[in-house]
């Protein structure tokens, strides 16, 4: 959320999500207003063009995983000094960006 001094307007968008919303008001309330129509709206075209609307994620993952792979995420946590949460973040933070950068590479192709 920002202030525009020159338009006098509150300026706001939808983070951590790769759709493009972005609403405004001249008040706290007009603001707060834009912000619902524009995520209703968008909610609407997402339904018109048969996608699922993306969401922020929370930060937050339940994963149900063999004992065996969670015996050994525990090791290798321990291994490297970090908690599992801090490890399993690291882990899945590198096998994501490999997997979302081929998925450019293939597009560029």
């Amino acid at each position: 959320m920002d202030f525009d001094a020159d338009d006098k307007v509150i300026v706001g968008r939808v983070l951590d999500i790769d759709d493009i919303i972005s609403f405004h008001g001249e008040s706290v309330a007009d603001f707060e207003g834009n912000f619902h129509a524009t995520i209703d709206d968008y909610i609407a075209a997402s339904k018109a063009l048969g996608s699922a609307p993306e969401k922020p994620a929370s930060g937050k993952v339940m994963l149900r995983i063999a004992p065996e792979v969670h015996a050994a995420a525990l090791k290798a946590a321990a291994r490297s000094g970090t908690s599992l949460n801090k490890w399993a973040e690291k882990t899945l933070g590198k096998a994501a960006r490999k997997v979302v950068s081929g998925a450019a590479g293939q597009r560029g192709a």
